[in-house]
C-alpha cells in the first residue's frame, strides 16, 4: 500500500500531536507501578479475621506476589481507582478502592462457600 503525499504530514502530524498524549497516558497507568503489602480485615461473616498479603502492581495489572496459589485479576486505573477479583478454589472475593502515590483503602465481598466483608488497607513498598 502506498500512502498519498497529502496523508503522509497528516499522519506525521497527528502522531506527533498524540504522542505527548500517550506518554501522559502511559505514566499516570504506571504510577502505582510496584509491590504493596495489602491488609484485609473481616468485620461480617465466618472468614478469617486478617491477612495480610503481597500484591504486585504492573503496568497498571494486579498479581498476586505471594507463595501461594491465588488468583488475582484486577486493575488500577490511573485516577487510584481499584477494581479486582481474587479467587481460590471456590472462594472467591470482589474488591473495590482507590491508591494513592503510597497508600490505599477500599472494600471486599466474598461470594460462594463463605459469605464475608470487610476493608483492605495497602502501603507501597517498593
Amino acid at each position: 500500500m502506498k500512502l498519498s503525499p497529502v496523508l503522509i504530514p497528516w499522519c506525521c502530524g497527528a502522531i506527533i500531536v498524540c504522542t505527548p498524549f500517550a506518554t501522559a497516558a502511559f505514566a499516570q497507568a504506571t504510577r502505582f507501578d510496584g509491590t504493596w503489602s495489602v491488609e484485609v480485615v473481616t468485620q461480617q461473616g465466618a472468614c478469617d479475621r486478617a491477612y495480610r498479603y503481597p500484591v504486585v502492581v504492573q503496568r497498571g495489572l494486579l498479581q498476586y506476589g505471594g507463595p501461594e496459589k491465588f488468583d488475582v485479576r484486577g486493575q488500577v486505573r490511573p485516577n487510584g481507582s481499584v477494581s479486582a477479583e481474587i479467587s481460590r478454589g471456590q472462594d472467591k472475593a470482589s474488591i473495590r478502592g482507590r491508591l494513592s502515590s503510597n497508600s490505599g483503602t477500599g472494600t471486599w465481598s466474598t461470594a460462594g462457600g463463605r459469605v464475608c466483608s470487610g476493608q483492605w488497607n495497602a502501603e507501597k513498598r517498593g
